[in-house]
């Protein structure tokens, strides 16, 4: 399970034209699940971005968790951060897990970090969607579910 993790001052999605979710200051977040992710993946991955200290303290230093800082998460879906662009110049997405599998395992990582940090924000499963955001720093840390199981 591949996470693209930035620090934002607000950010929106827009689903099907609708909007979605929005957060003020706290963490958007870029999920991609692939295949042979199982359940542990989603846990781990909330587990280790709600203690993520990216936030400054008031010596300036990234030195507070979200939930330190009372902020919230936007969780969307994104299959794309499993490309394979290895070979010619469309990328493919076969790495991606089937629909089913990945909105199970979407749905959970959002309860898990919800469990965590207070109620997420999130996209819709499969939807077409939009997003705005205001990047804070910017700050953005990619996950790799695969390195926290080691």
């Amino acid at each position: 399970m591949l996470a693209v993790i930035q620090r934002v001052n607000n950010a929106t999605v827009f689903a099907d034209g609708e909007l979605s979710g929005s957060i003020e200051q706290g963490l958007y977040i870029l999920l991609g699940v692939k295949k042979g992710d199982e359940p542990l993946d989603a846990t781990l991955l909330a587990e280790k971005i709600s203690k993520l200290r990216i936030f400054s303290d008031g010596n300036g230093k990234m030195n507070l968790s979200v939930k330190d800082i009372g902020g919230r998460a936007l969780v969307v879906s994104n299959f794309t951060l499993n490309a394979n662009y290895a070979h010619g110049n469309r990328p493919d997405y076969f790495n991606s897990a089937p629909p089913t599998e990945a909105n199970e395992l979407y749905e959970l990582f959002k309860s898990a970090l919800s469990e965590r940090i207070g109620e997420c924000e999130s996209g819709v499963f499969g939807a077409d969607m939009r997003t705005e955001m205001s990047t804070d720093g910017p700050v953005t840390i990619v996950m790799d579910s695969s390195v926290l199981r080691k």
